[in-house]
């Protein structure tokens, strides 16, 4: 099941990730109560409403790029001001970056 506010666009465009990214052994799952793309176990990006939340890596070449695109922020779960450090949360508007993010993601899972 969907979370609230995820509207069909977002839907297709994350599940079209996972079937990019599924040749690298990324599978589709569940992680934070959400759809994850998953490698061993481990999310590398989870749907969010209508936003994908990214494990890029704050020191990674993407995490700055990612953060900086609009009404991009890192990802806060718990709402108290608690950010995880190696996360981004990136909406549907820039969509088009999502398979780059994830493939950077993948690479950072990996531990590449």
């Amino acid at each position: 099941m969907d979370q609230p506010g995820t509207s069909a666009a977002a839907t297709d465009a994350f599940e079209g990730l996972g079937a990019e990214l599924a040749p690298a052994g990324v599978v589709l799952g569940k992680m934070f109560g959400a759809r994850s793309l998953m490698l061993n176990n481990k999310a590398l990006a989870c749907l969010n409403g209508d936003k994908v939340v990214f494990k890029l890596g704050r020191d990674s070449q993407a995490f700055a790029p990612a953060l900086a695109l609009p009404g991009a922020a890192l990802f806060d779960p718990s709402g108290r001001n608690r950010p995880y450090k190696d996360w981004v949360e990136v909406p549907f508007t820039s969509h088009q970056e999502w398979p780059a993010l994830a493939e950077a993601a993948l690479h950072f899972v990996a531990g590449g």
